[in-house]
């Protein structure tokens, strides 16, 4: 027997705005991580006859969009570790806390 899909919600234009908007956002940021790996590809093969220089080396753009990926991972990588210092002083102090 064929699965039947539940039936839809109702459509939420709201939520369609969001998700649009969402994926507008991580268009971008795809381009941005194409940038970044044509940064790191020109810095690690560059290639050798090539008349035009930006076809070598890195352009402003590429650079910018490579440190903005290093940037925003860090950041997350930051904040994840902040969040589990914090779980784990709460911890701390709830063991701490609790009588003997």
């Amino acid at each position: 027997m064929a699965h039947v899909p539940p039936s839809p919600e109702p459509f939420d234009t709201d939520s369609a705005a969001l998700l649009a908007l969402r994926a507008c956002d991580d268009i971008d940021s795809l381009h941005d991580v194409r940038l970044a790996y044509t940064c790191i590809e020109k810095l690690v093969d560059p290639q050798q006859l090539v008349s035009d220089s930006e076809d070598i080396y890195p352009i402003r753009t590429e650079l910018s969009a490579l440190m903005r990926l290093v940037n925003e991972e860090l950041q997350r990588r930051i904040e994840t570790t902040e969040a589990t210092m914090q779980s784990l002083r709460l911890a701390v102090d709830k063991v701490n806390a609790a009588p003997s």
